[in-house]
């Protein structure tokens, strides 16, 4: 347990002994590796199975994996991948799966009895996926022939395409309860080789035989220094924002950023007595600086938002009214709810090791506290901390939404019967107004309808919006052909390409 003690935002003698350390160690030599690009990940993937995969890194590979009905391009509206799709009537969508992308890598082929099979897996409440909440409408999933299907709806949905982006299984191995969670069997453009006991996976790129290693390294200042000194060629988000200035210095480092839709916010276990009153939750909100968190934390590689949807979606809310930083208003919400300086509110504060993530729980738990909010911070290890987040066990944590496309998030997230496993709603949030919202909003697939939606999860918050963060990409130099995009996902694995290396004799640390 770590209890948040006034401080700087930024340490300053930790960041320059960050840099003095890589400056040292990146001038030894190189080992020799092994051929491929190598990548390096914050943490391992918790499932490359996509009817389970929730988590940034495990969504991300399993998208490179496997191929889906339906994608998204960069308005946020739904486009055909593997299928085209008709609405015959209004319950009743027919999807014709095209003529690529249908050949699994087991060598068998991709058909409409596959897409059934995957979904209904999803569809089972004994199997517990968490997507299961998004795609309850499906009254009935019919097979017309190897080509088409036919998903039939208990209510109306002009969103529903959209909905049918998860990774398509063969129906054979799903039937036989085949291990995807550890050994995938997908059709994408990648195929999963093999993961050693250090839980390096090694995927190859079909086309050309490209291989890739995805590297677990935690510590964003050690993946850094494997950046620098040759033994990773790519590292995509999670380091620290002073690194970045460093790597920016570094004439073998390429540093790309593009706006991202990554949303950052604050959870809270709606269920416990004290974060589970709404003036408290009103009191954190007007106590947040997050303008100069933004500022002093991520070095202005933030947009602070009062909303899920990033601005340019077209269901985001155009003037929500900011939660404006106000020390004097949130001790006045406090005091209302029964909490002052002889009776300070406590909250404990969960979050992963995460160097920064711990640094960023340490600066929210200052500003909280000059409001008189006594916040604990407890850091486990990730896969501990989410853990706990997925089960309940705690009172405020924080945590990011990668990918962020369709407003469906809102039910996932949001909607009284998507607590876990069923969903996202974590923080319980039990509101009939929010639930009446959702239906309506998702029924008739208006922006107004959605706006009013946030409305109402404005005025209650189950979260404390923070930001949506930029993407960022540090490549050797010898890296080419690798594009960000507003996802944040791992498609520039499709095009990039290295150049060859000269071999040259490595100079010795001195």
């Amino acid at each position: 347990m770590q209890t948040a003690r006034p401080r700087r935002l930024l340490s300053k003698q930790r960041t320059i002994g960050n840099i003095v350390m890589l400056m040292l160690l990146a001038a030894c030599p190189s080992p020799r590796h092994s051929p491929g690009i190598r990548i390096g990940l914050p943490e391992a993937p918790v499932t490359l199975d996509p009817r389970r995969a929730t988590d940034a890194v495990s969504s991300r590979i399993c998208r490179l994996l496997y191929r889906r009905l339906v994608d998204f391009n960069a308005a946020y509206r739904p486009v055909p991948a593997l299928a085209t799709w008709e609405q015959p009537e209004p319950l009743l969508y027919r999807f014709t799966l095209g003529t690529t992308g249908r050949e699994f890598h087991n060598n068998t082929q991709l058909n409409a009895d596959d897409v059934q099979a995957t979904y209904e897996w999803i569809l089972h409440p004994e199997n517990a996926s968490p997507h299961l909440g998004s795609l309850q409408n499906i009254e009935r999933i019919t097979v017309i022939n190897v080509d088409t299907l036919e998903f039939q709806l208990s209510k109306v949905d002009p969103m529903f395409p959209g909905r049918l982006t998860h990774g398509i299984l063969p129906a054979e191995q799903i039937h036989n309860q085949h291990p995807f969670h550890e050994q995938p069997i997908g059709s994408g453009p990648i195929r999963y080789i093999s993961r050693n006991s250090q839980g390096i996976i090694l995927l190859q790129r079909i086309r050309d035989g490209q291989q890739f290693h995805f590297i677990p390294v935690r510590e964003p200042i050690t993946r850094l220094l494997k950046l620098a000194r040759g033994e990773l060629d790519l590292v995509q988000g999670s380091v620290p924002p002073e690194l970045i200035v460093w790597a920016r210095q570094q004439p073998q480092i390429h540093v790309l950023q593009h706006p991202g839709n990554v949303f950052t916010y604050l959870g809270f276990n709606l269920q416990h007595p004290v974060t589970g009153e709404p003036r408290i939750r009103k009191a954190i909100a007007h106590a947040l600086d997050r303008d100069t968190l933004s500022r002093q934390l991520m070095q202005g590689r933030a947009k602070p938002s009062e909303q899920l949807m990033p601005p340019d979606h077209w269901a985001a809310h155009p003037t929500l009214p900011a939660h404006n930083h106000n020390l004097q208003q949130a001790r006045t919400l406090l005091a209302e709810a029964g909490y002052g300086p002889d009776n300070p509110a406590q909250i404990e504060y969960k979050t992963s090791s995460d160097p920064f993530r711990i640094r960023l729980a340490t600066a929210i738990a200052h500003q909280l506290g000059q409001a008189g909010i006594q916040v604990n911070i407890r850091s486990t290890d990730w896969g501990i901390f989410y853990g706990d987040i997925k089960a309940g066990r705690f009172q405020m944590y924080s945590l990011s939404w990668v990918g962020l496309r369709l407003p469906d998030i809102y039910r996932y997230a949001f909607h009284s019967a998507s607590t876990p496993p069923h969903g996202a709603n974590r923080g319980r949030l039990e509101d009939p107004t929010v639930d009446r919202l959702i239906d309506v909003a998702e029924e008739t697939g208006q922006a107004t309808d959605y706006q009013r939606l946030q409305e109402q999860l404005h005025s209650i918050l189950p979260y404390v919006p923070l930001w949506h963060e930029d993407h960022i990409l540090l490549t050797r130099k010898s890296i080419r052909g690798y594009t960000l995009n507003a996802q944040g996902n791992y498609d520039g694995l499709l095009t990039i390409r290295t150049d060859p290396v000269p071999t040259t004799t490595q100079p010795r640390a001195q």
